[in-house]
């Protein structure tokens, strides 16, 4: 009878023990042959009518191998599965599993050894409400609120297309191409459509852009390209993260599509009108308000974003958990579909860790405060996901539209679809238990204060 023995041979490390007896493996061997026997379509011979001697000579070999490994492999699951083991991945062989020998005419004993890493208990020091995390509210100067209001009158403008780039208010439609430091294109790298006024380059841009026609290029980086109260709004573009160090040293070939200016309309009815359509504005106070109003609410959303980005390090980096880093390390390299070399495991596994770090402490969160996404809300979200993007595209459908339930249950069938809407869902309540649990304070600051803080990267204990 087969026995099965789990040892500690680190902290979060085991080797588990699996030695089968021939009478552990051989009536399934022979009840596979068998099978083998009644299917096997061999010339001269009717279906189902082959020797077994012949059966055992064509196949027996493999037959024999896979059995023996298929049921260690079930012996182990049910140790497993009784021992209710909290594991890190699928079990791995022993670095020490010596080399098997199978012979299905020499049937004999046989010793598996399995390496596991487990799942380690800990306590997250942030939550305990001891330690004070800002979250910044950016005030919107007049300052912030006069340049925006520029921004929407040249926006409401009438647009001209000269050949040149002759003034900083002239628009510019350009396509940024994500390059290395040589210049040279990155493949698969950020490709996005843009439209900006010259004004919102560095001076020396600025002049670099002046003669410059569709087609022209510039190379450039980003952080000495845009002023700093712009480039948070360009990372944002770009899909990057506006507090990102890393991002904003990201390097861009830009091809300008197309040169405009627009002239800049006169605030009154018809420019409040045009931006604010039937909200009846008459005064630039009116205007003023709802306009600080919109400021106020994307800055707290950036601001959001950055609490979020700050939660996370600070409980990846600063949750004291002890990881089995020699198993991470093995498994990284012979536990996937391709084996990794030392030197590749050495390189990927710090954002391994880091990533796994997050996972043991997000699943423990979300486990001890009972989040879950029902059914329901995730049929929610994707109505108003599928709403949201075909207001985008000029369509704006109704709930009776007779096409619109048909075409979400079939978004609710996309695995894929689900999968990441319940991602995002889950992410929400997630920080939104994080930010209920720690001990925040609201700290003021200037955008230019905001835009300088520093990034939230730390180091692991």
């Amino acid at each position: 009878m087969a026995t099965v023995f789990q040892e500690n041979i680190a902290p979060q490390h085991e080797k588990i023990t699996v030695q089968l007896t021939k009478e552990d493996y051989l009536p399934a061997v022979d009840k596979a042959l068998k099978v083998y026997g009644k299917k096997a379509s061999i010339p001269g011979f009717r279906a189902g009518m082959v020797p077994a001697g012949v059966i055992r000579k064509m196949y027996g070999q493999s037959v024999f191998s896979d059995e023996v490994l298929r049921v260690a492999g079930t012996k182990l699951e049910e140790h497993l599965v009784a021992n209710k083991a909290e594991i890190f991945a699928r079990p791995i062989p022993a670095e020490g599993q010596a080399q098997m020998n199978f012979d299905v005419n020499n049937p004999t004993d046989f010793t598996f050894e399995f390496e596991i890493g487990t799942r380690p208990d800990f306590t997250i020091p942030l939550l305990s409400g001891s330690e004070t995390v800002p979250l910044h509210k950016i005030i919107v100067s007049d300052e912030m609120l006069r340049d925006e209001i520029e921004k929407l009158q040249y926006k409401a403008g009438e647009m001209t297309e000269p050949e040149t780039v002759t003034s900083e208010h002239n628009v510019l439609n350009v396509v940024f191409d994500e390059v290395d430091t040589d210049g040279n294109l990155i493949e698969g790298g950020i490709k996005k459509d843009n439209s900006l006024l010259v004004k919102y380059f560095t001076p020396a841009l600025q002049s670099q852009l002046m003669g410059k026609k569709a087609e022209d290029t510039l190379v450039f980086n980003l952080k000495n390209t845009f002023d700093e109260k712009l480039l948070p709004a360009i990372l944002k573009d770009l899909g990057l993260n506006p507090t990102d160090e890393a991002a904003k040293d990201k390097s861009f070939k830009m091809t300008i599509t197309k040169v405009g200016l627009i002239e800049k309309v006169e605030l009154g009815k018809e420019m409040y009108e045009k931006i604010y359509p039937g909200r009846g504005l008459e005064t630039e106070e009116e205007f003023a308000t709802i306009l600080k109003e919109e400021i106020e609410r994307y800055w707290e959303s950036q601001s959001r974003i950055r609490l979020h980005n700050e939660l996370f390090e600070k409980l990846v980096h600063e949750t004291p958990i002890e990881m089995p880093v020699k198993f991470l390390k093995r498994w990284m390299s012979v536990g996937g579909e391709t084996y990794k070399s030392p030197d590749q495991v050495d390189k990927e596994y710090g954002s391994f860790e880091h990533q796994l770090r997050w996972q043991l402490i997000s699943d423990k969160v979300i486990a001890e405060n009972k989040i879950t996404v029902e059914k329901e809300e995730l049929e929610d979200a994707a109505r108003m996901q599928i709403i949201s993007y075909f207001g985008q595209q000029g369509h704006m459908p109704q709930m009776n539209d007779d096409w619109f339930e048909p075409f979400i249950q079939k978004q609710m069938a996309d695995q894929k679809f689900v999968d990441e809407l319940y991602n995002k869902i889950i992410t929400e309540k997630l920080f939104y238990v994080l930010e209920q649990k720690v001990n925040l304070m609201e700290q003021l600051v200037s955008l230019d204060e905001f835009i300088k803080l520093p990034s939230s990267h730390h180091h692991h204990h």
